[in-house]
């Protein structure tokens, strides 16, 4: 929890609007907010599913959220915020990795599957919304910024020159 925190802290200049953190044994969240769509604690990060199986935290628009919104209550879910976050979070519950496919926008996002142990990291088509990453010895990092890595002891800022090249 102290070194999500000190990530999130690394990147408050991306969220000034709130933060927060969510641990789960050896996984962590954290989220800067910037609100935009919906201002209420509703939309706070991270969000867990209303099961509470999943749990996100999400950068970005989906714009056909509204549509997506439609869709997941005709299934019977219900929705406690107004913004595409909660969509985000629920149209996974319902339709696991699939739902990327379904959205439109430019998004970054972390689920975290509480019954399957499984972390998933997704990304809009073409990449408009950054999603760094890397293994710092045993651990798994990602962010939005790579300065965030900077609080893990482990973090050695270095330049891979074929993937310089590449980029």
């Amino acid at each position: 929890p102290v070194t999500v925190k000190a990530m999130t802290d690394a990147l408050a200049h991306r969220g000034p609007d709130g933060e927060g953190q969510f641990t789960d044994g050896p996984v962590a969240l954290g989220h800067r907010r910037l609100s935009i769509i919906d201002l209420s604690d509703a939309a706070h990060q991270p969000m867990p599913s209303a099961d509470g199986r999943f749990v996100m935290t999400y950068n970005g628009e989906v714009y056909n959220f509204q549509e997506l919104r439609i869709d997941l209550e005709a299934k019977g879910h219900s929705f406690r915020s107004r913004g595409d976050s909660e969509v985000v979070v629920t149209a996974f519950r319902q339709w696991g990795l699939d739902a990327v496919q379904k959205f439109n926008g430019m998004f970054a996002f972390a689920v975290w599957d509480r019954a399957e142990k499984r972390l998933t990291l997704a990304r809009d088509r073409f990449g408009v919304k950054p999603l760094y990453y890397a293994e710092l010895g045993q651990t798994f990092v990602f962010a939005s910024e790579h300065k965030a890595f900077r609080a893990f002891p482990e973090y050695k800022a270095r330049v891979d020159i074929r993937g310089l090249s590449e980029y």
